[in-house]
């Protein structure tokens, strides 16, 4: 064998490494990737703020309200700048539109079921993400880390049914949540789609400004309808809705969507997901730290299975290249 042909495959298979964080280089990304973790997880202590002041639309009005006014005043002050020129806007459309209607669907879910019916749904996020991105991308995953990935899974929905005191069923809440699922399953997929056209801030931007403009346009439809519309601006009376809805619109929107957007740049599409999972474990330490709410053993034994099946299916060992059947 030629040299050139060793520095050829030399070259590809830190490609292929560095494509799923493999390289010291790349440990940037799973910094990312625990970062997000934690924004997500104290943001439940934000959306308790919130809706015990606001309704669940004048909560995300204002969240993405926040979020898209400050990716607009990092865009106009040059700090990042957007470029479309000759890109397929309908991919980015696409990618923003299921992220959003994620939130839609979330919040609609919820009006009719449970918050332990949504943790439940919300968990198998991963798993329907390695589905699609199996179909889409051709991503595929070792038996280990399959075994990973079902630890993870089963700790979450473990954790809300030990800790919920009444389990009741609503069909069409557990309809809307698994759409919902769905939804933010085929957007992180298309966010790693993506990955090579657009930047994380580009789909970002897209994210916030299309979730501006939709819960926006529901509230000033709602307004009208039930004569509300002069009390659009009364949740900013309240000091601690503005500072929740703050921490909900910029660090748990806009930068957690980016982080995500650039986690799935350089790791599968289960991978990136799994993290939503961690975020669960590390919202119960939140809730006993911030809130004093009860630690049950059950909680810690779950977090460390969730922890243990995250660092699992991060392990460089259990890595497959992109494509491997």
């Amino acid at each position: 064998m030629s040299k050139k042909s060793i520095s050829i495959k030399t070259e590809k298979r830190k490609a292929a490494e560095g494509e799923q964080g493999q390289t010291p280089g790349n440990i940037k990304v799973y910094g990312s990737a625990v970062l997000f973790s934690f924004i997500v997880g104290f943001s439940f202590i934000g959306v308790k703020t919130c809706v015990s002041i606001a309704t669940p639309l004048e909560t995300l009005t204002y969240r993405f309200n926040f979020a898209f006014l400050a990716a607009l005043v990092v865009v106009l002050f040059g700090v990042v700048k957007i470029n479309l020129k000759e890109k397929p806007r309908i991919k980015l459309a696409l990618t923003a539109g299921f992220y959003v209607g994620f939130m839609i669907l979330q919040t609609i879910g919820l009006l009719f079921a449970t918050s332990i019916e949504s943790g439940i749904l919300f968990a198998i996020i991963p798993i329907l993400a390695k589905i699609i991105a199996g179909f889409f991308l051709k991503e595929s995953t070792s038996w280990k880390q399959n075994i990973f990935v079902c630890l993870s899974v089963a700790a979450v929905i473990l954790m809300f049914v030990l800790g919920s005191t009444d389990l009741t069923v609503n069909l069409i809440g557990l309809v809307i949540l698994f759409l919902a699922s769905i939804f933010m399953a085929i957007s992180n997929v298309m966010m790693r789609y993506v990955r090579k056209i657009y930047q994380p801030f580009e789909i970002t931007f897209f994210i916030t400004a299309g979730g501006c403009i939709l819960f926006n346009l529901a509230m000033i439809l709602f307004g009208l309808k039930n004569g509300t519309l002069g009390s659009y601006f009364d949740p900013l009376t309240h000091s601690d809705f503005i500072l929740a809805t703050l921490y909900l619109g910029i660090p748990s929107t806009l930068i957690s969507a980016m982080l995500m957007a650039y986690m799935l740049a350089h790791m599968e599409a289960v991978k990136a997901t799994i993290f939503g999972n961690l975020s669960t474990a590390i919202s119960i330490v939140a809730g006993v730290i911030v809130l004093g709410e009860p630690l049950e053993f059950y909680h810690i034994l779950c977090t460390v299975l969730i922890i243990i099946g995250v660092v699992g299916l991060s392990m460089p060992s259990m890595a497959k290249k992109e494509g491997e059947l």
